[in-house]
């Protein structure tokens, strides 16, 4: 008996009941957090938006469905609570574990879908994904995108999977990790090459909009250079590496044996079973994910491609290929227990990983409501510059006039709140003042 012959009655429920368990638990871990970094970035122009901004790249990013949920958002609940947008990233995260559980169920067994779902639901070292509301476009993306995955294995259901894998690119360029990986599946898959026709139009309007928009979004600094193509191969391993260790709430140089015994894990699998078409799409889907980011990103330092927000996509394409590899292990004597143990191990793990973070962001966001209460406390005065920043670390986006628009048209986030980092708080109402003044 092996892992894929396991039966968990009702299975698919115990997920959803756990999702909505740790979910709620999230929700409760943030009720503190409110608006930060890149969402002033949106926050402060969208009274601005017109028809063609949501076709505007946001970094390198297609953004009109991302955008066009911000606007309705901002335009109905406002800024007056962060839960409702917390509330959508939950959503996103749930519709994800969901997914991967029912894409690896049909194909490794209960057992192993089960296992899959809670480490994807508690993926401590991508908490960057699970503890920022502005993250939604990302989850969403891989949410359309394993949708597509799970309908392409009915070839009649193309049309379902393009309009998903067009959803996926609409969130955020993450859909190119879904896009790669189906297309692949077709080309390699006898009888489906013919199909690859229904994506042409989704790479079409994917390169329109890149000639439009996309071209001129903006770039970190320092900005990319050539010498990214040579850094672009560790960029790329030390991705793997970090995605892999970070399913059991590890990093740094552990990811690299780990990566190791992965590559060798799957060879030897495909070795005995010859190259799955799923699998070999989302082997490149995992691999073109780290190398287009590494164009962009790799002159930040190679370490750059295990932070948290891609930990969280790279181990989702992860769990789908070491599925494979789980549904062939042994389900028999001490083989039980200790593969509980050792799934127990890894989610507890990164539990208290995801809960170590969500503290630390908690006294992260304490700062960010003293830099707002000294805004809405200078609001008036004769000696405030309206083109100063409160704090360039936190909140580098925002200044005075336009803050003081935002909460105009869509409410004051902070409304109420205690001032507890009182020393930033006067330090921001210092930076705030003009030179002199």
């Amino acid at each position: 008996m092996t892992a894929a012959d396991v039966r968990v009655p009702h299975a698919r429920l115990i997920v959803v009941l756990a999702g909505l368990l740790a979910c709620t638990a999230i929700l409760l871990l943030t009720r503190t957090y409110t608006f930060y970094f890149d969402e002033w970035t949106f926050i402060s122009t969208a009274p601005d938006w017109t028809f063609s901004t949501f076709f505007e790249a946001h970094n390198e990013h297609p953004s009109m469905l991302f955008r066009l949920a911000y606007w309705a958002l901002l335009n109905t609940i406002g800024l007056r609570s962060y839960l409702p947008y917390m509330t959508l990233l939950m959503l996103g995260h749930l519709a994800n574990v969901l997914l991967l559980f029912e894409l690896v169920r049909r194909r490794a067994g209960e057992g192993v879908g089960l296992a899959a779902a809670l480490l994807l639901l508690v993926l401590g070292a991508g908490w960057e994904d699970l503890l920022w509301a502005f993250q939604m476009a990302w989850l969403a993306s891989v949410a359309c995108g394993l949708g597509a995955l799970l309908l392409l294995q009915a070839p009649q259901r193309m049309a379902a999977a393009t309009i998903l894998l067009s959803a996926a690119l609409s969130f955020s360029a993450i859909g190119v990790v879904f896009a790669t990986a189906a297309g692949v599946q077709l080309l390699v898959t006898s009888g489906r090459r013919r199909q690859l026709v229904w994506l042409a139009p989704v790479g079409a309007a994917l390169l329109a909009w890149y000639v439009a928009f996309g071209r001129f979004g903006t770039h970190p600094n320092p900005q990319p250079t050539a010498a990214n193509l040579l850094v672009d191969p560790l960029y790329l391993l030390w991705g793997l590496s970090q995605s892999l260790a970070g399913l059991i709430g590890e990093g740094g140089w552990l990811g690299v044996p780990l990566l190791a015994a992965g590559i060798i894990a799957l060879a030897w699998y495909w070795m005995r079973h010859g190259p799955d078409p799923l699998l070999l799409g989302v082997a490149a889907g995992l691999v073109a994910f780290y190398l287009v980011t590494g164009l962009t990103r790799a002159q930040l330092g190679y370490q750059q491609s295990g932070a948290p927000r891609y930990v969280y996509v790279g181990a989702v394409m992860w769990l789908i290929l070491l599925a494979e590899v789980a549904r062939e292990l042994p389900w028999h004597r001490t083989w039980r227990p200790a593969l509980v143990a050792l799934l127990f191990l890894a989610c507890f793990n990164s539990a208290v990983l995801l809960f170590a973070y969500a503290t630390a962001k908690s006294q992260q966001m304490e700062r960010q409501v003293a830099d707002l209460q000294a805004l809405a406390a200078e609001r008036g005065d004769p000696c405030l510059d309206l083109t100063a920043h409160a704090d360039l670390l936190v909140v580098p986006q925002l200044t005075p006039s336009a803050y003081y628009r935002a909460v105009a048209r869509y409410g004051d986030p902070v409304a109420g709140l205690p001032v507890r980092d009182k020393a930033d708080f006067e330090a921001a109402r210092a930076k705030l003042h003009r030179a002199g003044c």
